[in-house]
């Protein structure tokens, strides 16, 4: 397989001997969960590091707000009203970018749901698979994930809570899992 049919490789498989590539991971943020919640913000780290973040302008419908969720990602509803892309916009973006992928997400049960919500209000389907990132930890990985990805949160430092920021730490953390320890 040559290096330009390994970049191109939507599953970005590698051949054996090399090392396992990081997987394209998917972060939401959202206006509050449960009942009436809906994306505000989408964001991605992919493979090679490049990061994709955009706001969301919400739907007509989509009303709810939870102001314990804007304390947690500091984004105020009018500032998405402003600045945010279309539901349409950023579907197009997502499918243009992530086309053929398997891209992955820690926060699956809601992440899916609010991901279908956009491309519903878009008329759209992906054209992109979303899968749960746990899917990708062996047992004794998946005992240390939580504690790994604080340490890297830590030495990270103040980073903002956003999705692109929060993908790319999924990311970071999972290799350093990979490697089977942390210092």
């Amino acid at each position: 397989m040559s290096a330009h049919s390994m970049k191109d490789d939507p599953q970005g498989r590698r051949p054996e001997g090399m090392a396992t590539p990081l997987p394209v991971v998917l972060d939401l943020e959202a206006s509050g969960f449960g009942q009436g919640g809906y994306p505000i913000e989408v964001g991605y780290a992919m493979a090679d590091g490049r990061l994709f973040c955009s706001l969301i302008r919400p739907e007509p419908d989509w009303t709810h707000w939870d102001p314990m969720a804007e304390r947690l990602h500091r984004i105020p509803r009018h500032v998405l009203m402003r600045h945010g892309r279309s539901p349409l916009e950023v579907s197009q973006l997502l499918n243009n970018n992530l086309h053929g992928r398997t891209v992955y997400s820690d926060g699956w049960a809601h992440d899916y749901p609010w991901l279908a919500l956009l491309f519903d209000a878009a008329g759209l389907r992906p054209h992109f698979k979303l899968e749960n990132l746990r899917a990708l930890l062996r047992e004794d990985e998946a005992e240390r994930w939580h504690e790994v990805k604080q340490q890297i949160a830590r030495e990270r430092g103040g980073q903002r809570h956003r999705a692109s920021a929060d993908a790319r730490l999924l990311q970071l953390s999972l290799a350093r899992v990979r490697e089977g320890g942390y210092r």
